[in-house]
């Protein structure tokens, strides 16, 4: 069998395996297969590489462009995602597995493309928040604002998601404009470098976005500046070791961590055997233990039920777990293949030895089961180990020991406050979840877990088909888990855009800020447009380009005729006397969507044009009543443009109703499509 040679990708050039290059062995058959690290890396030439180069070039590009960029990535990584499935069964994973990591992190930069484009703007700068009046006259106000770091991303993953524990970072990264040194787990970092080959070969990303160190860092770490940014995802240990780099700490260097943590599932009171929250409950618990052979950050490691019910969960859970057949991932008919490697094998072993010493193993031994299609002790090959703490308010270590693998403990609760402080005692979590139908107790849980748990999923008969299970981080939540787990967040939607952005408070005029955001903000200049704004197409209209409506009165005719017409006979409208005995109106008053149906009426342009559609409203507020006879006009402004694609982009109108004595009545923002 030929060695693969595992190359690094540094400053624009490939550079193969040379000196402190380490051999990697085949998760299946022990035997070697690929070769990997350099310790000859020149990391000074590829951080200014990524600074110099990279980094102005994303920054060059919108969120928009930076969108479009994610989505033709993706969809060329899932166009030839069989060659990383074929890659990735090496490391011990099942097709299903490749699921979770391949599509998984495919789709997680699908969804990191469209929230781009939907969530942010088309421009260099992204508006963190409402404006905040910092003056009474509406002179000087403050607005927060997020603009791409200037240095470089480095990211350290872990071994068992080679390609999603990639993307999930890259992604957001990418999409502030920031660009990324991969450094992907030595163990299964050749489906990492195939990954880097694949999107580098397209040639969709600019150069210096994309750097990759197959091997160790070398002092790179020690030549990080404030600008950079470092997100990890390892043990704790090691995450503690690389917080404590003299240049991360005198350089206040960013640095996001997903580490271990000791995640729990909790039965609730309710779901007892027989329901369909107790088959959920053994279901999810026996995913959780062998998907990835148990090599998750998420994965279930406490298992805490009801006393009543342990025996019943721990029968359930047994046999459910006897069906799973272990063996070679490439045959069809496995379910669990095997761990990352022989190392990580001795590893969960000694783990499993420690939580054994306050507990009873009472399904799976590492010394007798089977495995199809491979031999067992070549291979990385462990059975699920399921074990049962008696006694967890004494325990200690099967609160605080990760086996690393397809091992599990179960442990009874007295009442819900006992089950919430046993998951609690895992002193931080990525996810805690709760099998329930009891609103009570979801409530009771967020209120007593929630500060030590990044993620609560709760799940039963109604949510269960919908649901995505106990251990998938989604790109829409954030991922991460305080105290043991790290204390940081990844995903989240643009949440973790951020991490790679700096937030600043400008503070200024209506025009500065709305030269600085590209969004036109109430007392910014008016432009006077050389026609009506509805005949004017996309690219010929300008932020700020403004119509000033005619007057219309409202008669009491109006609103007698829109409340018989619409069925809308609120008292407010159509009774004086009740009208005035409420402390808001002087009596009568026009409807609320009267006024915004005349302020279409003084402000469309009704004949064909570029406006395509009116999409929607945003941000309706009702300032001052309008009383029979009084008149009412429109200020109608370009507020934002957003290019939607080649045809037709969206156009924001801030739009303003008022009256004759040009109190503010009314204010919206209207949203209309445009042709290009």
């Amino acid at each position: 069998m030929s060695i693969r040679q595992i190359s690094s990708f540094a400053a624009g050039k490939w550079i193969a395996p040379g000196q402190g290059a380490r051999q990697i062995a085949s998760a299946i058959t022990g035997e070697v297969i690929a070769s990997a690290g350099n310790d000859a890396l020149d990391v000074a030439a590829m951080l200014d590489h990524a600074r110099s180069v990279g980094g102005p070039a994303l920054r060059a590009m919108t969120f928009h462009d930076r969108a479009r960029m994610l989505k033709a990535l993706a969809t060329h990584l899932g166009a030839n995602k069989q060659a990383l499935y074929d890659l990735s069964f090496d490391t011990g994973a099942t097709q299903s597995d490749h699921m979770i990591d391949i599509d998984g992190g495919i789709g997680t930069m699908f969804v990191f493309a469209s929230k781009g484009r939907r969530e942010m703007p088309d421009g260099h700068v992204y508006l963190d928040g409402a404006i905040e009046q910092l003056s009474r006259g509406g002179n000087f106000l403050g607005q927060h604002v997020c603009t791409p770091l200037h240095g470089v991303a480095v990211h350290i993953n872990a071994f068992n998601f080679p390609v999603w524990g990639m993307l999930e970072k890259l992604a957001p990264t990418l999409l502030a404009g920031v660009p990324a040194i991969v450094k992907p787990a030595t163990n299964s970092c050749y489906v990492t470098e195939l990954a880097v080959r694949l999107m580098l070969d397209s040639a969709i990303l600019p150069q210096g976005a994309l750097q990759l160190v197959s091997g160790g860092l070398g002092d790179m770490l020690d030549r990080l500046q404030m600008q950079d940014v470092v997100s990890f995802t390892g043990s704790a240990d090691t995450a503690l070791k690389l917080r404590a780099t003299p240049a991360i700490l005198r350089n206040a260097v960013r640095f996001v961590a997903e580490q271990d943590s000791l995640n729990a599932s909790i039965l609730g009171p309710d779901a007892t055997p027989g329901t369909p929250e107790f088959d959920l409950f053994v279901k999810e618990v026996s995913r959780e233990m062998t998907a990835k052979a148990g090599q998750k950050c998420t994965a279930i490691r406490r298992i805490i039920a009801p006393e009543a019910q342990v025996q019943a969960v721990i029968g359930a859970l047994s046999e459910r777990l006897a069906k799973v057949v272990i063996g070679d991932p490439r045959l069809e008919t496995t379910r669990m293949g095997a761990l990352v490697s022989q190392g990580q094998k001795r590893d969960v072993l000694d783990k499993a030895a420690i939580i054994g010493a306050e507990s009873e193993r009472v399904f799976g031994d590492p010394d007798n089961f089977d495995v199809d299609g491979a031999d067992a002790q070549k291979g990385a090959f462990l059975p699920p180990m399921l074990f049962h703490c008696a006694d967890p308010d004494k325990a200690q270590r099967v609160h605080d020991t990760e086996a690393f693998g397809p091992v599990s403990t179960v442990m009874g609760y007295r009442d819900l406050d006992h089950a919430v402080e046993i998951a609690n005692r895992g002193q931080g979590s990525l996810v805690a979840s709760v099998i329930t139908r009891d609103p009570d107790v979801a409530r009771t849980v967020v209120s007593g877990a929630g500060a030590w748990h990044g993620r609560l999923y709760f799940n039963n008969r109604d949510s269960m088909k919908g649901s995505t299970g106990h251990g998938s981080p989604l790109p829409h939540m954030v991922h991460g888990g305080p105290g043991r787990a790290g204390g940081g967040e990844e995903m989240g939607g643009v949440r973790g855009v951020m991490h790679y952005m700096q937030r600043t408070a400008i503070q200024g005029s209506p025009d500065i800020l709305t030269a600085i955001g590209g969004k036109w903000v109430p007392g910014a200049k008016e432009i006077e447009g050389p026609a009506h704004p509805f005949t004017r197409r996309f690219g010929e209209l300008s932020i700020g380009e403004t119509l000033h409506s005619k007057s219309r009165e409202v008669t009491l005719e109006d609103i007698e005729t829109f409340a018989s017409f619409t069925g809308d006979t609120f008292y407010a409208h159509m009774d004086d006397a009740a009208a005035k005995r409420n402390p808001f109106f002087p009596g009568r008053v026009a409807h609320g969507y009267l006024l915004i149906a005349f302020a279409a009426g003084l402000f469309v342009e009704p004949n064909e044009g570029p406006v395509l559609a009116n999409t929607g409203l945003d941000d309706l507020r009702f300032m001052k009543p309008v009383s029979a006879g009084d008149s009412i006009k429109v200020r109608l402004t370009v507020k934002q443009k957003t290019r939607r694609n080649d045809e037709y982009g969206e156009v924001r109108w801030h739009v303003t109703l008022t009256n004759q004595d040009d109190e503010m009545v009314a204010e919206y923002d209207l949203l209309t499509m445009n042709a290009m």
